[in-house]
C-alpha cells in the first residue's frame, strides 16, 4: 500500500470518526444546556423576549418524502415545553403568547438562507393576547429593536395542529374585544354530519374535507356591537396547501344580526378561499354596513339561506359571490345571486334577484319609509298598511343615506311577479334595475303593472355632494278604473282608465325634501268614471268624502272626464288645468299646494249644468295642513264670482299638452276628446238676442 493511499484512507477514517462522534454527540447531548442560547439568539431575532421554561428535546429524523438525497438528511424534532414569548413593551398583556408543549421537524438546509421550513407543528394549548391600537401599531408584527427593520428571518409553515388553546383581541382599529376559546370535540364530527351531505358530496368532487375536530366559542364587542358564538374546526390546518380544505363551522349573533355557516377553508396565510353554506339573518340589512361594509337599505327583519364562495387571492381584488340563495326581507321572498368585489377606487356589489311576491310595506324604506317589525300574528291588513305620520306630517322625512352612496358602486336587477299594497291596489310585474355608481343613484327602469295597464319611471338621485338632488319622470297608461278599485260595485260599472305623465326635479335629503323644493309638471286624465262619497271612504280620502257629500250628496255620479295639467314651482303645485267634467256639473280646481310647508289652499268651484241641483251654486274650500285640512263652503257672493271666472278661465286655458294622453286608449271613445277640443277654442260672445 502507498503512503498517499494510506494518508488518503487515515483522512476518510478520521472523518468518518469525527462524523460519528458528532452524531453521538448531538443524538446524546442535554439540549436543556443550549436552551439560554437559543432563548438569547430567538429573542434577538424577534426583537422580543423568548424563552423556553421547559424541558428542551431534539430527535434526529430522516425524512423518505423528501427524496432523492434529500431524504438521507436528518432533520431534528423539536419538542420544547413551556414555551413563552413576550409582549410589546405598548401592550397591556404580559405575555404576547404562551405554549405548553411545542414539536416540530425543522429543515436543516434552508437556515442557512434565514429560512425557517416547518412542514407539520403540533401546539398543546396555545394561548395568545393579540393587541392593536389606532395608530397601528400591532404587537403580532416582530422588529428588530437596534433598526427598527423587520426581521429578516421568514418563517414557513406548511401544517399547523392544535390542541384546546385561547385567543384574545384587542383591536381598537376594528373596535373589537374578543375572546376565543377552543377545546377539543371528544369524537370527530364527519364533515357531512355538519355541512350537509349535498355540500359535501360537491366538496369530494374536489378535495375530501377532514373531520371536524375541535369546538370554539367567541364572546365579546366587534365594531362596538355585542358578539357572541360557536362552532367547529378541524385538527390539522393546511396554511399553504390550497388543495386541502379546512372544515370550518360558525353561529355568530353580532348585535342584531345573526350568521351561520358552514363550509371550508384554504390558504389561510395567502388569503386563499372560502367556499361556505351561508344563512343570515336580522333586524334590517342596513345593520350589515358597520360590519362589512355594504350599503344596503333599512329593511324590516330578513333571512338569507345560500352558497358563499370567495376569491381572496384575486388580482384586482377579494371577490365573494352568494349564489342561489333564497331568502326574506319581511313578508316578501328574495332569490338569486349577488356578488361583490373588493377594489379600487371602491368596492362594488352587483346581482340578479327574483321574487314571486313583494309587500309594499317591505319596500316602504326603499323611499324612506320607516320599517317596522312584522310580528307573526298581525293580519294582512295590518301589515299593509301605511306608517302613521309623526307630527303631523304625511311625507316621509327619513333621510337618505347618502355618505354611504360613496363607499361602494352597485348593479342590480330585481324582477318581481306580485306586488301586495293591499287588496285595493293590484300590482304586478315589477322590474327594475338599480345603478349606484360615485354617489349616484339610478333606476333605470322601474316598471310595474298596475289595473291592466303600467307604470314606467326612471329616477335619478345624486349623492355624490353635499346637497342630495334628484329627478324623476313617471308615465302612467291605461290603468282600468275597475281594477284599481276591486272593492267598489259603482266602479265596476265603468269602462274608463286613468293615463298620466310626471317630471319633476329637486333637492333635498328625503322624500319631503325633495317634494318639497319640486320644480316640473304633472299631467293626469281620467273618463268615463263614477264618484261617490263611498268611493271616497274606501279610498280612505276624508277631505274627498266631505267634498263630494257636500257637492252630490249620497248619489253616484257619472265623470265624463278628469284632466289635470299641474305646475310644481319650488315645492308649491298650482294647477294650470283642473276640472272634472260630470253629468251634473263641470268642477273646476284652484290654488296652491305647498309641498314644503305641507299646507293647502284649493278652491273647488262647480259650474251647474242644470237647476235641479242647488248645493252646487256654492264653491268649497280646502285649507289647511296634509295631514289635518279644513273644508268649508264659501260665502255666494263669492260663489257667483268665482263659478264665472273659473268658467272662462278654463275655456281660456291652453290644453294641448293633455291631448297626448289620449293617444294610448283604447279604441274605445274617450270622453276627454270633446272636453279638451272644447277648452281649446276661445269663447265666443252670444248673438244678440232678437227685439
Amino acid at each position: 500500500m502507498t503512503r498517499s493511499r494510506k494518508i488518503a484512507i487515515g483522512i476518510v477514517g478520521g472523518a468518518a470518526l469525527l462524523v460519528a462522534v458528532l452524531a453521538v454527540g448531538i443524538a446524546t447531548f442535554d439540549w436543556n444546556r443550549a436552551r439560554p442560547m437559543i432563548n438569547e439568539r430567538v429573542s434577538a431575532a424577534i426583537g422580543r423576549p423568548f424563552a423556553i421554561n421547559g424541558d428542551l428535546d431534539v430527535q434526529w429524523q430522516r425524512q423518505p418524502e423528501e427524496g432523492g438525497w434529500r431524504a438521507w438528511v436528518p432533520w431534528p424534532r423539536v419538542i420544547a415545553n413551556d414555551i413563552s414569548v413576550g409582549n410589546a413593551p405598548w401592550a397591556k398583556a404580559p405575555r404576547f403568547a404562551t405554549l405548553k408543549r411545542g414539536e416540530f421537524s425543522l429543515a436543516p438546509l434552508p437556515l442557512l438562507r434565514q429560512r425557517v421550513v416547518i412542514r407539520r407543528i403540533q401546539l398543546t394549548e396555545p394561548a395568545a393576547d393579540l393587541e392593536r391600537l389606532a395608530d397601528g401599531r400591532a404587537n403580532w408584527e416582530f422588529t428588530l429593536p437596534e433598526t427598527g427593520e423587520p426581521s429578516p428571518w421568514v418563517l414557513d409553515i406548511n401544517e399547523i395542529g392544535f390542541d384546546k388553546g385561547r385567543v384574545g383581541l384587542v383591536d381598537e382599529v376594528l373596535k373589537a374585544d374578543l375572546a376565543v376559546q377552543v377545546d377539543p370535540l371528544g369524537k370527530p364530527v364527519p364533515f357531512a354530519d355538519v355541512a350537509g351531505a349535498a355540500f359535501a358530496d360537491e366538496e369530494g368532487a374536489k378535495t375530501a374535507p377532514r373531520d371536524y375536530v375541535f369546538g370554539w366559542t367567541v364572546a365579546g364587542k366587534y365594531k362596538g356591537l355585542p358578539i357572541k358564538g360557536e362552532g367547529k374546526v378541524g385538527g390539522m390546518l393546511a396554511l399553504q396547501d390550497d388543495r386541502q380544505p379546512f372544515p370550518v363551522q360558525a353561529d355568530v349573533a353580532i348585535g342584531g344580526t345573526r350568521a351561520a355557516v358552514a363550509g371550508t377553508l384554504t390558504d389561510p396565510v395567502n388569503l386563499g378561499a372560502l367556499d361556505l353554506r351561508l344563512k343570515l339573518s336580522g333586524a334590517s340589512m342596513a345593520q350589515l354596513y358597520p360590519l362589512t361594509g355594504v350599503t344596503l337599505p333599512d329593511t324590516p327583519p330578513y333571512s338569507t339561506d345560500g352558497h358563499l364562495v370567495a376569491k381572496l387571492r384575486n388580482p384586482g381584488g377579494a371577490v365573494f359571490d352568494y349564489k342561489g340563495f333564497n331568502g326574506k326581507v319581511g313578508n316578501s321572498d328574495l332569490h338569486g345571486d349577488i356578488s361583490f368585489a373588493l377594489g379600487a377606487p371602491r368596492p362594488r356589489l352587483t346581482g340578479k334577484l327574483s321574487s314571486r311576491q313583494l309587500r309594499m310595506a317591505d319596500l316602504g324604506p326603499l323611499i324612506g319609509v320607516p320599517s317596522g317589525k312584522v310580528a307573526g300574528a298581525e293580519t294582512d291588513k295590518a301589515k299593509d298598511a301605511p306608517a302613521k305620520p309623526k307630527g303631523g306630517k304625511v311625507l316621509p322625512t327619513q333621510a337618505f343615506r347618502t355618505d354611504r352612496w360613496r363607499d361602494m358602486d352597485a348593479d342590480v336587477s330585481l324582477d318581481a311577479g306580485r306586488i301586495v299594497h293591499d287588496s285595493k291596489l293590484p300590482l304586478s310585474d315589477l322590474s327594475v334595475h338599480v345603478v349606484l355608481q360615485d354617489g349616484k343613484l339610478t333606476l333605470d327602469p322601474l316598471r310595474f303593472g298596475m289595473a291592466g295597464g303600467s307604470i314606467a319611471s326612471t329616477i335619478r338621485l345624486d349623492g355624490s355632494g353635499a346637497s342630495l338632488t334628484g329627478r324623476v319622470e313617471l308615465h302612467a297608461r291605461r290603468l282600468r278604473l275597475k281594477q284599481l278599485f276591486p272593492a267598489t260595485a259603482a266602479m265596476q260599472k265603468t269602462l274608463g282608465e286613468l293615463n298620466g305623465d310626471l317630471a319633476v326635479s329637486g333637492a333635498g335629503n328625503s322624500v319631503a325634501a325633495l317634494l318639497g323644493t319640486a320644480t316640473g309638471d304633472v299631467k293626469m286624465l281620467v273618463n268615463d268614471g263614477v264618484i261617490s262619497r263611498s268611493l271616497m271612504e274606501i279610498a280612505g280620502l276624508n277631505v274627498g268624502n266631505y267634498v263630494v257629500s257636500k257637492l252630490f250628496g249620497d248619489d253616484e255620479v257619472k265623470i265624463n272626464c278628469g284632466a289635470a295639467d299641474l305646475e310644481m314651482k319650488n315645492g308649491v303645485m298650482t294647477p294650470r288645468i283642473f276640472v272634472f267634467d260630470t253629468e251634473n256639473a263641470l268642477i273646476s280646481i284652484t290654488g296652491t299646494a305647498d309641498f314644503k310647508n305641507e299646507q293647502v289652499d284649493m278652491d273647488i268651484t262647480p259650474d251647474s249644468k242644470g237647476f235641479r241641483i242647488f248645493s252646487l251654486r256654492s264653491p268649497l274650500y280646502v285649507r289647511g295642513t296634509f295631514g289635518s285640512p279644513d273644508v268649508g263652503v264659501h260665502v255666494l257672493p263669492l260663489a257667483a264670482r268665482g263659478a264665472g271666472m273659473v268658467a272662462l278661465g278654463v275655456l281660456l286655458t291652453p290644453a294641448a299638452g293633455l291631448l297626448a294622453l289620449i293617444a294610448p286608449s283604447t279604441t274605445d271613445e274617450n270622453a276627454c276628446g270633446p272636453l279638451l277640443e272644447q277648452m281649446r277654442k276661445p269663447p265666443r260672445a252670444p248673438a244678440p238676442a232678437k227685439k
